[in-house]
């Protein structure tokens, strides 16, 4: 199982969004190396869901529930999406000053690539900020 995190402005498209919605194809990524990280996703790998702007704060785990396909919102196929499903939602949300201050998370592609808005974690990052929701 691999582990990842997804960054979206709440405004655009919430964790209360992806609860409601059940499911969500994750579409619109346009940054090759986020899309790269799209291709990797397998089915059943773990997501952490992260507010970006507002908030700034990991909120939910989410799962891959299919993996890459053609982005429908693309205008050609060089683009692909994935589709996530809420799994729970933290029950403190984690926000940016508390990882950038865990030294446990000080390599976190959030705080060394703060634009890539799909981002593998490592297994220990992913765990280490579930501990951090406790």
């Amino acid at each position: 199982m691999n582990y990842w995190m997804v960054k979206q402005e709440p405004d655009s498209y919430s964790w209360d969004d992806l609860v409601k919605d059940g499911k969500t194809d994750w579409t619109g990524v346009r940054n090759y190396q986020a899309r790269n990280n799209l291709r990797e996703m397998k089915k059943g790998d773990k997501v952490l869901f992260y507010h970006s702007n507002v908030g700034k704060e990991v909120v939910g785990i989410a799962k891959v529930t299919n993996t890459a396909f053609p982005d429908p919102t693309a205008h050609d196929d060089k683009w692909v999406a994935v589709e996530l499903s809420p799994e729970k939602p933290l029950k403190k949300p984690v926000g940016l000053d508390q990882i950038k201050s865990n030294i446990a998370l000080k390599d976190i592609k959030l705080i060394r690539q703060s634009q890539l808005s799909v981002m593998p974690l490592t297994k220990d990052e992913y765990e280490e900020i579930l501990s951090m929701a406790r």
